[in-house]
């Protein structure tokens, strides 16, 4: 028997130590490719018409993987929580043994032995006292956890939905650059081919078809430069909304114009809002509370530990007067090294509060900067955007006299073309500054800290119904940039430059004159007319619901219940 079970021991030994490095195979990594590249843009809704501002802000609050990963951390810290508070349970704990020796046990003067092998069973209830403090301070640390992960989870979000409007609009302009450049590429060149062809035939002098190519080399120089900033800005949409790269979307052409985007908070109000809300100065505030919370810890580690318990046994052997019995007690135990480990865990947590303490005021400081410095940059890139589009405008006029002069015969191809060409850069200027303007204006409300959503977000909501409640959300905030008109564009597949002439020539679509370029009209329409409607309406609330802690939904709780 001893060499059988000592022949087991060594047996497993043996096995234990012969584990060795097994790489993943060819096949395996591909099997986990394929599927994780099926399951990047699973269940989403399919992209059916031009995707309009909000729609792509409610496509990255549903899909964005940046986002999901947080909500996971989220429900990780719930689940957390659920386990701290069962460590608060008592124990109980069933046991089911068999020993055995080689000889009899007992006194030498008996002539009974107990059994050389037996049976034991027994279930034990206890409850320690202390550890049940212990755990009730280690669950309230974990329920702060969840509070954590919550804000990081915020802090993600409005980082997500800033980028997302940045880039919604510089792929706006870059979709109508491409479409501009199509029209005059071809013609540009040939332009540059016919001056370098009168030039060598003698029919004008060098130095004027010289100064002429140079501009037009000049202008092309300049597009190509607005065009590399712009020419990544829909891959980097694409992947904020999950969209798998190369896919083919459009997006609808918005109005665009300065007071579109206004502010409707003071400066010191903002500054307020941002301590109140910003997720990282409640980050610190939570780790406060979890700080403070290790010193009860070390307080309660400092008294001795009552155990209390009640069991239920059964032993086999046949020379017990009692084989079954139930016992109880209790038992008071204290480690005396503990009131010495005190004052040195005291320390630590003195320590951690004066750090955290001290970063509190960091980051204030660094909350009411950002909230400032936010504030300057939208007001610059408002005058930006004011200069762009005068510039555009003047473009547009003097492009427009040199199209008369040229029907008339009294301006030349290549002038018409080079004005196009600049016509087209400045369009592209303007297009860029009010990109810039709207990623100022959304990181003013990024720098508040506050939420970008309204307060009834579920994870099964809509795309439509999502883009709806944020337009309401953010018009509210003063933004009415890329409401009704981008909603009607969006619905008949308005895309750049796709859209036809209206076919009243006393009417102007404000569609059609938006995606031909920057437009300063006025309400001329049923459309604008809505517009003014949603501009004029009261605004009351929009203070209350911002303020009120960060938005809090339900997307976390659908989560969980999944």
């Amino acid at each position: 028997m001893k060499r059988i079970l000592l022949s087991a021991v060594m047996a497993l030994s043996l096995s234990a130590c012969t584990a060795i490095p097994k790489p993943l195979t060819t096949g395996a990594l591909t099997s986990f490719a394929d599927e994780k590249l099926a399951q990047v843009t699973s269940d989403q809704e399919p992209v059916a018409e031009a995707i309009t501002l909000y729609q792509a802000m409610a496509r990255a609050l549903l899909y964005n993987l940046d986002f999901h990963v947080e909500l996971y951390n989220e429900a990780l810290a719930n689940k957390q929580l659920a386990t701290a508070r069962l460590e608060t349970l008592p124990n109980l704990v069933a046991s089911a043994g068999y020993v055995g020796r080689n000889n009899d046990g007992g006194n030498a003067s008996s002539s009974e032995f107990p059994d050389r092998e037996k049976f034991q069973e027994d279930i034990t209830l206890s409850w320690n006292i202390l550890d049940l403090g212990l755990s009730k301070v280690r669950a309230e640390q974990a329920a702060d956890e969840v509070l954590v992960a919550r804000e990081k989870r915020r802090k993600i979000i409005n980082r997500v939905i800033e980028d997302v409007r940045t880039a919604y609009w510089r792929a706006v302009s870059a979709d109508r650059l491409v479409v501009g450049l199509r029209k005059l590429e071809g013609r540009a060149q040939r332009a540059l081919k016919n001056s370098a062809s009168l030039q060598r035939d003698g029919q004008t002098s060098p130095l004027t078809a010289l100064t002429y190519q140079r501009e037009l080399v000049e202008i092309q120089q300049r597009i190509q430069r607005l065009q590399k900033d712009l020419s990544l800005a829909k891959i980097q949409l694409a992947a904020l909304m999950s969209i798998r790269p190369g896919d083919q979307f459009t997006l609808a052409q918005p109005a665009r114009r300065a007071t579109s985007t206004e502010l409707q908070l003071s400066s010191e109000e903002m500054v307020y809002a941002a301590l109140e809300n910003r997720p990282e100065i409640r980050d610190i505030q939570y780790k406060l509370r979890i700080n403070e919370k290790e010193t009860k810890k070390a307080l309660l580690e400092l008294l001795p530990s009552a155990n209390i318990f009640a069991s239920a046994n059964w032993d086999s052997d046949q020379y017990l007067y009692n084989t079954n019995w139930v016992g109880w007690g209790a038992k008071a135990t204290w480690n005396l090294l503990n009131v010495f480990k005190y004052p040195a865990k005291k320390r630590l947590v003195k320590a951690k509060d004066e750090t955290l303490e001290a970063r509190a005021l960091a980051v204030t400081m660094a909350i009411m900067t950002q909230v400032h410095v936010s504030r300057v940059r939208y007001g610059h890139s408002k005058k930006l955007f004011r200069t762009a589009a005068k510039h555009f405008k003047i473009q547009t006029g003097i492009v427009k006299q040199i199209r008369s002069s040229f029907a008339e015969g009294q301006a030349s191809e290549q002038t018409l073309i080079r004005e196009e060409m600049n016509t087209l850069a400045s369009q592209v200027a303007s297009d860029i500054a009010y990109a810039d303007l709207q990623n100022s204006y959304a990181n003013i409300y990024a720098s508040m800290g506050i939420d970008p959503y309204a307060d009834d977000l579920r994870a099964d909501d809509s795309v439509d119904g999502l883009a709806d409640a944020l337009r309401q959300v953010w018009i509210e905030r003063g933004d009415n940039s890329g409401s009704w008109r981008a909603r009607r564009a969006a619905k008949a597949h308005v895309v750049t430059g796709s859209v036809k002439k209206a076919a009243d020539p006393n009417s102007v679509d404000p569609i059609v004159a938006e995606t031909h370029g920057w437009t300063a009209l006025k309400a001329k329409s049923k459309y604008d007319s809505e517009i003014v409607h949603i501009e004029n309406k009261p605004k009351t609330s929009f203070w209350k619901k911002l303020t009120s802690g960060g938005g809090r939904n339900s997307m976390l709780n659908r989560e969980n219940e999944n």
